[in-house]
C-alpha cells in the first residue's frame, strides 16, 4: 500500500531512548511517502504527558487523509480525539512501553493519578492497545479497578472489561543487526589469560533514578569489595542533573574497580559491552528491559530481580529473590570465572533471541498497521 498524501499519522511525545527506537525501527518496513511524524524532545516527562495532545491538536494538519494513528501511551489520546475529532476517524493504536498504573512511587501520597486517568482513558479511545511484554499488561489490566477505586464519591466499574478485548502484546523489536555479536567463543575458547583478564567485568545500564533501584546496585557493590571479591564495574545509563545519593561516594568506595562512572555515548557503549562479562539489573520498575537484552547479545550474562518482565524473558537460573542472593550470585561468579564461563556458554546455547528480533516482528507490526485498513 503506498500513496502520495500520508495515511499514517505517527505521534510520540517522548521522543528519545526506547520510544525513538521504536518508531525508527518501524518506519524502515514503510515507504516515506506512507506516514508523517509529529513529535517533541524525550525531556520533561510529565508536561508531555500533561500538555503533549493540546500541542499536537494545534499543530496537526486539518487537512489530511490520514488513515491510521500510532501512538505511545505518553500522549493523553481521548484528551486528542477530544479536540480533534476528525482524527476520530483513523485507526488508533496506542503503545505502551510501560504504564502508570503500576509505577513505584517513592511515597504513595504523592502520586499524580492523572497519567494513570490519563491511560485509562486513552485506552477507551483507542481500537487496538499494544504492550511491550505480557507482565505490561497484566499489571495494567489487574490495576484497572484498584486504581479507580481511589475515587471517594462513587465507583466505576467494568473498564477493564471494555479494554481488555483491545489489547495484544508485541515484543519491542531490537535491530540486533545492528549491534556487535557476543564474544562466547571467543571467550570460551580463551587459554592462558592472566589474573587481570579473569577478573569478571560487571555492568549496570539504566537509567539513574529510583525506580532502577541503585541503592541495592551500590548495597551489593559494596558488599563484594568487603569480601575482597575481584571485579571491576561500568555504571552508565542515561543519568540527569541530579545524582542519585547511592551513587555520591562510590568512586571513593569502589577505586579502581569502578572503571566506568557515567553516560556513554552509543559507540562507547557497544565497546563497553563487548568487554563485559555480566549484565545487572537492580529494577524495581521494568516492563521490558531493552538495555539488558542489548547487553546480552553483546556476550554478557543476565542477572535479574525475580520479578517484573524478567522471568517472562530469562531463565531461572538468571534471577534473583533477595539482595543477599543477588551478592551471593556475583561473588560465585566473580571467584570462579572458569564456572562462569561455562554457565554462560550454556545460557547462549539454548537462549532465543529471535523473540525479540526486528526482523521476526517488524511485519507483525505491520499487519496491526495495516489489518482492516483500506
Amino acid at each position: 500500500m503506498s500513496c502520495t498524501t500520508p495515511h499514517i499519522l505517527i505521534i510520540e511525545p517522548f521522543y528519545g531512548g526506547s520510544h525513538k527506537q521504536l518508531i525508527s525501527t518501524l518506519i524502515e518496513g514503510l515507504s516515506s511517502e506512507d506516514y508523517e511524524i509529529f513529535s517533541l524532545p524525550a525531556k520533561k516527562w510529565h508536561w508531555r504527558a500533561r500538555t503533549s495532545a493540546l500541542h499536537f491538536s494545534q499543530i496537526i494538519p486539518l487537512d489530511h487523509e490520514y488513515r491510521i494513528l500510532f501512538c505511545s501511551s505518553v500522549l493523553s489520546l481521548a484528551e486528542l480525539i477530544g479536540v480533534r475529532p476528525d482524527l476520530a476517524k483513523c485507526r488508533k493504536i496506542i503503545y505502551f512501553h510501560e504504564n502508570q498504573l503500576n509505577y513505584p512511587v517513592q511515597e504513595v501520597k504523592t502520586r499524580d493519578c492523572q497519567y494513570g486517568l490519563n491511560e485509562i482513558l486513552s485506552c477507551l479511545a483507542a481500537d487496538i492497545v499494544v504492550f511491550n511484554s505480557h507482565f505490561n499488561r497484566i499489571s495494567f489490566l489487574d490495576n484497572i479497578q484498584p486504581f479507580l477505586n481511589i475515587q471517594p464519591d462513587f465507583k466505576i466499574k467494568n473498564i477493564r472489561e471494555k479494554i481488555e478485548k483491545k489489547c495484544q502484546v508485541q515484543y519491542f523489536p531490537i535491530k540486533f543487526s545492528n549491534l556487535p555479536n557476543n564474544r562466547r567463543i571467543e571467550k570460551t575458547e580463551s587459554i592462558g589469560m592472566n589474573k587481570d583478564q579473569e577478573v569478571l567485568h560487571l555492568i549496570w545500564p539504566h537509567r539513574w533514578e529510583h525506580d532502577k533501584n541503585p541503592n541495592l546496585l551500590v548495597e551489593a557493590l559494596l558488599e563484594l569489595n568487603n569480601r575482597n571479591v575481584d571485579f571491576k564495574v561500568t555504571i552508565c545509563g542515561e543519568n540527569y542533573k541530579e545524582i542519585p545519593k547511592a551513587f555520591e561516594n562510590i568512586q571513593e568506595h569502589l577505586g579502581d574497580k569502578l572503571v566506568n562512572f557515567g553516560h556513554l555515548n552509543r559507540e562507547d557503549y557497544m565497546e563497553t559491552l563487548i568487554t563485559g562479562d555480566i549484565v545487572i539489573s537492580t529494577a524495581d520498575h521494568e516492563f521490558f528491559g531493552v538495555a539488558m537484552l542489548e547487553a546480552t547479545f553483546c556476550g554478557c550474562y543476565p542477572i535479574a530481580p525475580n520479578k517484573l518482565v524478567y522471568p517472562e524473558i530469562y531463565p531461572k537460573e538468571n534471577l534473583y529473590n533477595t539482595s543477599n542472593s543477588l551478592v551471593k550470585k556475583l561473588c560465585n561468579l566473580c571467584r570462579n570465572p572458569k564456572v562462569f564461563r561455562k554457565q554462560r556458554d550454556q545460557f547462549f546455547k539454548t537462549f532465543d533471541f529471535d523473540r525479540f528480533a526486528a526482523h521476526h516482528l517488524v511485519p507483525k507490526y505491520l499487519e496491526i498497521l495495516y489489518n482492516n485498513v483500506s
